[in-house]
């Protein structure tokens, strides 16, 4: 079993914390509006220190979710999106596997092959795992980093059949309009990573399931945050 992150030091109680965190990473909020709700809740907290909290254990909540995963499919869908930060053009590199998991972003200066093969290594190293197939788009630079990293897998290239990994930019994208823009690349790459590990938790995929089984879906995974953040030691139901 993981251990629960430490909050020595911190005068608020893991309830709380835990929770301006979910608020800030499950909603297209900003650290202000939390600070609203919790004020509307009763509890006093400064929007600063909510900002506070999300970069100390954003990323360590999002860890410890992914270490619950799934073991991850055998086909993965990578792709690229544009993001702008200060106004200048980065890139968004994503991979999901066929039921939708996000195995991994890199936030990158360029698309280009080596950008392409240090995403692959990423992946490959963050996953501990290699796929049967993987899916791209067109670009060029995905068959030459595929050649030299994963020679053995095989590669997929046809716009119409990377929609999963396209799909999966909506949340990010409806954040980044949230956020108005990233402020540097660090900053994009420290809250996506959290983000992609703790969004997608709250985010079942509900068109396939019946009323009721959502509603016992999103009650498991709220025990599963419940234990990863510490707020109950209990084993969460499968």
């Amino acid at each position: 079993m993981d251990s629960a992150p430490s909050y020595r030091g911190h005068r608020y109680p893991v309830e709380v914390i835990s929770h301006c965190v979910w608020l800030y990473f499950r909603f297209p909020l900003s650290f202000r509006e939390v600070e609203e709700l919790m004020l509307e809740r009763g509890m006093i907290v400064s929007y600063e220190t909510v900002r506070r909290w999300c970069l100390k254990f954003g990323q360590q909540y999002a860890n410890g979710l992914r270490r619950r995963q799934p073991q991850p499919g055998d086909k993965w869908h990578l792709d690229e999106v544009f993001i702008k930060i200060n106004g200048e053009r980065k890139y968004l590199w994503r991979a999901v596997d066929q039921d939708g998991m996000v195995l991994d972003i890199l936030v990158q200066n360029r698309r280009d092959t080596a950008a392409a093969k240090r995403f692959f290594r990423t992946l490959l190293t963050k996953t501990g795992w290699v796929p049967l197939v993987i899916v791209t788009d067109k670009l060029r630079s995905y068959g030459a980093a595929h050649r030299e990293v994963m020679p053995l897998v095989e590669h997929r290239s046809h716009k119409g059949l990377n929609n999963r990994a396209e799909n999966s930019h909506q949340p990010t994208r409806q954040r980044e309009r949230a956020m108005k823009g990233f402020r540097s690349v660090g900053a994009a790459q420290r809250f996506l990573a959290a983000f992609s590990g703790i969004s997608p938790h709250f985010r079942p995929r509900r068109h396939l399931m019946t009323g009721t089984q959502h509603r016992a879906e999103v009650t498991v995974r709220f025990a599963i945050w419940e234990q990863v953040t510490g707020v109950t030691s209990r084993p969460a139901a499968a």
